[in-house]
């Protein structure tokens, strides 16, 4: 912005195809660095305008630097876009591909699979912010935390999941063996670098989050948590419910 600025106070502002535009709703999609440098150079230039331009055309357009799937969700008004562009991504690879690496270029999705994740998966909002609560307790991160969440209440409305969050968040007067504070401790332990394993691994996050949760919901005791090479991606438990976790009337 600071060059195109200065190339417009020395007169070298030439007008082209590129300029600004619109969408339906009369929403800028394009064009806001050479607005902004406009502005900074305080001089008045000719600009070429384009409205009625589709929403979805914003994350293919040129605009000097690649679109991030945060600049597309947040254009589309979605609030915690950056978490949101993780959590969609998490969710695209647990669901298609659950037991690959979750890094490289096989683990890449574009702009356009991020916002046909999110209308096909709206529920995702509201599993994002009980993503963002159990990381600010114990640091699982919060893709793992959402994607967790999402999975285990989409296929199991049955378990009000209350006290699960609460036993994880607090970790409080539960006894030994609990799976809720063997999750706690062990996201904790990662993020302290108490072991040699990423802290930010999502994949093994969720890995150790579904396999606590289906321990709680069959009422069995963990006292370690553990990944074992190759590991594959737990499925929900479908088990009857060993536990008092019925939604409230």
């Amino acid at each position: 912005m600071q060059q195109l600025a200065a190339q417009i106070q020395r007169g070298e502002w030439q007008l082209t195809h590129q300029g600004i535009a619109f969408d339906e709703d009369g929403v800028l999609i394009d064009g806001q660095h050479r607005l902004a440098a406009i502005a900074k150079a305080g001089v008045p230039v000719p600009l070429t305008v384009t409205r009625g331009v589709p929403r979805t055309a914003f994350t293919v357009m040129d605009t000097g630097r690649k679109r991030t799937g945060r600049d597309a969700l947040a254009l589309a008004g979605e609030a915690n876009a950056t978490h949101l562009a993780a959590a969609l991504r998490g969710l695209h690879l647990y669901l298609h591909a659950p037991d690959s690496a979750w890094s490289g270029g096989s683990s890449v999705t574009s702009n356009d699979q991020l916002l046909v994740m999110l209308e096909k998966h709206p529920g995702i909002r509201d599993a994002l912010h009980h993503g963002i609560a159990l990381n600010r307790a114990c640091r699982i991160t919060v893709t793992a935390a959402t994607i967790g969440w999402y999975a285990t209440t989409g296929a199991r409305p049955d378990i009000d999941q209350s006290t699960w969050r609460e036993g994880v968040i607090t970790g409080a007067l539960l006894v030994p063996g609990d799976p809720r504070p063997t999750l706690r401790n062990t996201m904790l332990s990662l993020a302290a670098g108490r072991t040699h394993r990423r802290r930010d691994d999502s994949r093994e996050h969720l890995l150790h989050y579904l396999k606590s949760w289906n321990a709680w919901v069959e009422g069995r005791t963990m006292k370690l948590l553990r990944r074992s090479p190759n590991e594959t991606m737990p499925k929900v438990s479908n088990q009857p419910v060993a536990i008092d976790s019925t939604p409230p009337a």
